[in-house]
């Protein structure tokens, strides 16, 4: 091989392309935002692997055009079977351009030729110069290239190391040498190309002819000595043709590429642009890869130490009593704040100015962990001193249970962030790099990963105090830039009236936690058990033998092969035939072992991912699940949840809904208490909207459903159907959410044709909420976002798309954001007004779930509890229209309506 020192690596764009779509099918990587990155994540993941790996000289990406090219003039029907492009992929291709711009890699294209040509033209031209050259591609055609100067590495999936081959490893995969491919592909044809090669000539018998007869022209003058009659009679028949299909699969080796080998030069990467791109993109792990060397950080101030001795806390609490402010972050031996240790303490008294005090490492001098909380145990009290801390729940949560008092949350950059932008990224290393493009030490540093992972009182305390200080300090240091941008886009109020006074609530809620009734949930799982049982035998019986149930495979082959039913569909990896709960739902139309294979994959689910696992988080000490509410993760303002996650306990089966019979009061002197916002989303569309109706119907406290279904279908009132009442409520919640005829149609049992109509009668009795959603996605393409009753923003980049079904789904969240966005200020508001008048009370607020509240209430309370949470619900934003709520109480959640 030529020397290092000339080393040309020629991508093949394309095959990465779809390389990188589909590794990723299965679970497409998306931002925040909802933009597709599978295709990007992947060129980005690829290139960098090569530029840092192996190190090439000269380096370019060849790429298709959406152009046909000389071989559709040989073959009008060349690549005629293949599918479009997937909108996902299209939608990408900007991106991808921006990313090998960003690099600095070239990226060619050439009308009328394919990506392999460019790479044909470039190889020979290299390979003329005496260079080395690379193929990185996973197409088998590519491999008529190698030769003792040429390579091909294939990237197998984008995750994996992929493989090498030279002209020897050719010949063991291939069965013929590179010389031979185009032989070798002429004979076999393509199908993904739609190459129309010798019928019935698969790879083995091709590699069988070639080896017997040295190349094509050699099989075709020898077809008479061919013993099998139907072998001969192809081959005879692919004669006339061979030489068109040899043109289709040979490449062209002149192709006016537009640059010279010189000219592609590798780059030399700029760091700071590809993080802005990965930032954007979301691409956390590749951003950590880029540099965290001391000399690729900006040049900024750190003045860290750490505190050992009292004298030294003594000299920090006084600066911090002098300052009125400061920023904390704890270190414990877990993420657990209810069992995890608590390791040290990092306080930030100004910009680079921080430090950090060790409590409980394994090894060094530790600071006495009583004396500590003597000292800096009454800043935390201390309500003139303001505190910021990131995500300041958690670190709230450990510093209580270790026996501080914290009297204020002041400031919490991860919660500005997310005012800020509620689709952005709002860790703290991502917001380092965006704000100061500074790198933070990753934990893995320290405590490494996977099984062999420290906990961090392991760590030596000279790397955690580094550590540690750089978390408080650029806490602080975000603080400073993050306060100023909140106040300029009005969103002052929303941080410091609504979220930072909620973390605090949702603390309290946390710690509280709700009772489980473990035994119930046992014996539960005990019957679903017992039901899952005899369906697998009437599974068994339907099908005609036993098979793994939870095999796509397996069932696809009962289904489709041996039970003769229709597939709809192919898998995204087209490895088979769909087997998903839309593709079996339809098929149980017309057969009972989709419709029992339903029932089973509904209630395991039910049984593994709740039934089962909520028992296995019920905290030993306190006999009780304590979930964490996560503020800062849906982009429309909602709170979501986590161990677990309360917003998906089913309630629409009535398997589901037994569920909640486990979530009990604390003792015999409590009761579960629910209150329910009524129709709260369609409440406030009438408040927006202005649409006099239903303003109107809700003023008079009507049923909307039965108001709607009466407006559209013409009839009184009192003659409105229970069919129409359905229908009537299902539009209401779907057409003000921009769905088509055909969603309408798939939601209900009008065909498309009775659901367009419905819509227009919809729209022509409820004028002013076409007006609104108009006027809403007009507003959104002018200003590039929404803004909800409170002013939280939600940017929407994909408004002004040139893509439909980007630009539709943009429009459709302009409008669900404005209305859920307020929906949700509205409960949190009325959280924090609830919790300020409990108190005092023995009953507590314990969950929170879409627009309900749940409360453990002592029975002596009851009136007062139901008048506290009716008041605060129903009063704490004013809107054109009541608002009102259904409240239950009961032995259990379920019973609580």
């Amino acid at each position: 091989m030529a020397s290092k020192s000339n080393s040309l690596y020629l991508v093949d764009g394309s095959a990465l392309a779809y390389r990188s779509y589909f590794a990723f099918a299965q679970n497409p990587l998306r931002t925040k935002r909802g933009e597709h990155t599978s295709v990007v994540y992947g060129f980005a993941t690829t290139l960098l692997r090569l530029l840092n790996k192996e190190q090439p000289t000269h380096i370019a990406v060849a790429r298709d055009t959406k152009h046909k090219n000389f071989r559709h003039e040989l073959y009008s029907e060349y690549k005629a079977t293949r599918e479009r492009m997937p909108e996902e992929m299209v939608d990408q291709l900007p991106r991808l351009d921006e990313l090998l711009e960003t690099m600095g890699i070239a990226n060619l294209e050439v009308k009328g030729y394919e990506a392999d040509d460019i790479i044909a033209t470039l190889t020979r031209q290299a390979t003329e110069a005496g260079w080395e050259v690379v193929i990185v591609t996973g197409d088998k055609d590519l491999f008529q290239l190698v030769n003792d100067k040429v390579r091909v590495f294939n990237l197998r999936k984008v995750s994996e190391a992929g493989e090498w081959f030279d002209p020897a490893a050719v010949k063991e995969k291939m069965g013929v040498p590179p010389e031979l491919i185009r032989d070798l592909l002429a004979l076999m044809g393509d199908t993904s190309d739609n190459i129309p090669g010798a019928k019935g000539v698969g790879p083995k018998t091709a590699v069988k002819l070639l080896e017997e007869y040295g190349d094509l022209k050699g099989v075709l003058e020898n077809i008479d000595k061919i013993k099998r009659p139907k072998l001969r009679e192809s081959l005879e028949e692919f004669k006339e043709r061979a030489e068109t299909v040899k043109q289709l699969v040979d490449l062209a080796y002149d192709v006016d590429v537009g640059s010279k080998i010189e000219d592609l030069q590798a780059p030399a990467l700029d760091d700071a642009k590809l993080k802005n791109l990965f930032v954007e993109l979301e691409f956390t792990s590749l951003i950590k890869s880029l540099g965290t060397s001391e000399s690729a950080q900006p040049d900024i101030k750190q003045q860290y130490e750490t505190i050992d001795s009292e004298a030294a806390l003594k000299r920090v609490v006084a600066a911090i009593k002098k300052k009125k402010l400061f920023a904390f972050d704890t270190e414990t031996t877990g993420l657990d704040w209810l069992t995890c240790k608590l390791v040290g303490i990092s306080l930030a008294t100004d910009v680079g100015v921080a430090c950090y005090i060790p409590l409980a490492h394994a090894e060094g001098k530790n600071l006495d962990a009583k004396l500590c909380l003597e000292l800096l145990g009454p800043v935390f009290e201390d309500k003139t001193i303001k505190k910021i801390a990131q995500n300041f729940k958690y670190d709230y949560h450990v510093l209580v249970r270790h026996g501080y008092e914290i009297s204020s949350f002041d400031h919490d950059p991860m919660l500005a962030s997310y005012v800020l932008d509620p689709a952005g990224q709002h860790g703290l290393d991502a917001l380092a790099l965006k704000h100061f493009d500074y790198t933070m030490q990753p934990i893995s540093d320290l405590i490494g990963s996977g099984k062999k992972q420290l906990t961090f009182d392991k760590v030596p305390i000279e790397k955690a105090s580094f550590y540690s200080a750089e978390d408080a300090d650029f806490t602080f240091r975000l603080n400073q830039v993050l306060e100023p941008a909140v106040k300029e886009i009005g969103g002052d109020r929303l941080l410091h009236e609504i979220e930072l006074p909620l973390s605090r609530v949702l603390a309290t809620m946390e710690r509280t936690g709700v009772r489980i009734d473990v035994p119930f949930l046992e014996s539960l799982s005990e019957e679903i058990a017992a039901e899952l049982e005899r369906i697998i035998a009437d599974i068994y019986e339907l099908a005609g033998e036993d098979f793994n149930i939870n095999s796509t495979a397996q069932l696809s082959t009962i289904l489709f092969e041996k039970l003769k039913l229709t597939p709809l569909r192919k898998t995204a990896k087209k490895t088979g035939y769909s087997t998903d709960v839309n593709v079996l739902t339809e098929l149980a139309k017309l057969h009972d072992l989709p419709k029992r294979i339903l029932d089973y994959r509904k209630l395991q689910k039910l049984k593994s991912t709740y039934i089962d696992s909520l028992s296995k988080l019920v905290n030993a000490e306190t006999g009780r699940i304590h979930t964490s509410y996560n503020q800062a993760v849906a982009a429309t303002g909602r709170l979501s949840s986590t161990d677990p996650n309360l917003q998906n306990i089913p309630i629409k089966t009535e398997e589901g809904s037994r569920i909640r019979m486990a979530f009990i009061p604390s003792d015999s002197d409590h009761r579960i208490m629910a209150a329910d916002y009524s129709q709260v989303e369609l409440r406030v569309l009438a408040h927006f909207a202005k649409e006099d109706a239903l303003v109107e119907s809700f003023r008079n406290n009507e049923d909307i459903h039965r108001r709607t279904a009466s407006e559209v279908y013409g009839v009184a009132l009192d003659a409105v159907t229970a069919d129409q009442r359905r229908v009537a409520k299902t539009a209401n919640f779907a057409v003000i959410y921009g769905v088509t005829a055909f969603g309408l149609s798939q939601q209900s049992d009008m065909t498309v044709g009775e659901a367009k109509e419905f819509i227009d009668i919809y729209f022509a009795r409820y004028p002013r909420l076409r007006e609104f959603i108009e006027s809403t996605i007009k507003q959104a393409r002018k200003d590039g976002y929404v803004t909800t009753l409170f002013g939280r923003r939600r940017y929407l980049p994909e408004i002004n798309s040139s893509n439909n079904s980007r630009r539709q789904f943009a429009e459709r969240t302009a409008v669900n954001t404005i209305i859920q966005g307020t929906a949700a200020e509205m409960i949190k508001i009325a959280m924090i007004e609830i919790d300020e008048k409990l108190s005092r009370l023995k009953s507590k607020m314990i969950m929170q779930v879409h627009d309900e509240l749940v409360f453990d209430i002592h029975v002596d309370e009851t009136e007062k509890m139901k008048k506290i949470v009716r008041e605060s619900m129903e009063n704490c934003v004013k809107l054109d229209v009541p608002v009102t709520v259904e409240m239950g109480i009961g032995p259990n959640w379920l019973d609580a309506k």
